[in-house]
């Protein structure tokens, strides 16, 4: 069980995990990773939010996460824990299963909360699923993020991710074996950036409004480091899934500061 005085320890079998996803994403793809994060958050107890672009990002963003010398446990959909191999795997990990769409989805955030408080990184996904944006750029997020940073007082570091949607396409398995070929033989660049803490100092929990103003600044965040791995794509990518919806309805305006 985690707590205060026993800080959570990566256990052998997700370090192995994390040098086989670098292994995958280096036969898939060429991994630019950018940006850091401070020394004293990589083993918690921290929050990391990034962006939801494909099915292969969980692959990348662990072997991202390695490259700056951190193990998070990722929290992810409940079917990946129903799957007969890699459910147990996930557990084992101590990786936090989310079933969105039910109302164990609030037990999840316990669970997350209580994991950060002990002194783990915890990745999250605040848009809440791949996103459907025209443009890719980060959907309007869901408040989870915020209320996991106000509940438990952990930094939440944004991370931005581009690449990835080159490799697997949006209704895997379906075209998954196509979409393999294509990236051993195209390479894809795969970018990740690591950016600075958001500032929530001036966001109060409990007030009006507050987890909407949290998710906001998080989206922000990621938006800002996700432009520059993406300067020369600005409206829509150049690769394009046929097989990935669009969707409109949650598009993330920028807010202005000042």
């Amino acid at each position: 069980m985690d707590t205060p005085t026993t800080p959570w320890r990566a256990p052998l079998l997700w370090r192995a995990a994390q040098l086989l996803a670098r292994a995958i994403v280096g036969l898939l793809g060429r991994l630019e990773v950018t940006g850091d994060v401070p020394a004293r958050l990589r083993h918690g107890p921290l929050i990391l939010a990034a962006n939801h672009i494909s099915p292969f990002d969980p692959v990348v963003l662990s072997a991202a996460c390695r490259a700056r010398g951190i193990h998070p446990r990722i929290m992810a959909t409940g079917g990946l824990f129903r799957a007969p191999v890699v459910g147990p795997l996930m557990r084992r990990a101590g990786h936090i299963r989310v079933d969105r769409g039910t109302s164990s989805v609030h037990q999840s955030l316990d669970v997350a909360a209580g994991a950060v408080a002990g002194g783990s990184v915890v990745l999250v996904y605040p848009e809440g699923r791949i996103g459907l944006d025209p443009g890719m750029w980060p959907e309007r997020g869901k408040t989870g993020t915020a209320r996991l940073a106000f509940a438990s007082g952990a930094p939440v570091v944004p991370v931005a991710q581009w690449g990835s949607h080159e490799v697997l396409p949006y209704r895997t398995p379906k075209g998954m074996l196509r979409g393999l070929a294509r990236a051993i033989l195209r390479r894809p660049v795969i970018r990740v950036h690591f950016g600075a803490p958001v500032a929530l100092h001036d966001v109060y929990p409990g007030t009006p409004g507050a987890a909407r103003r949290a998710t906001d600044r998080i989206i922000d965040a990621i938006t800002d480091g996700l432009a520059p791995l993406r300067p020369d794509e600005p409206d829509r990518p150049r690769h394009v899934d046929p097989g990935r919806p669009m969707e409109t309805t949650r598009s993330h305006r920028r807010q202005r500061s000042g």
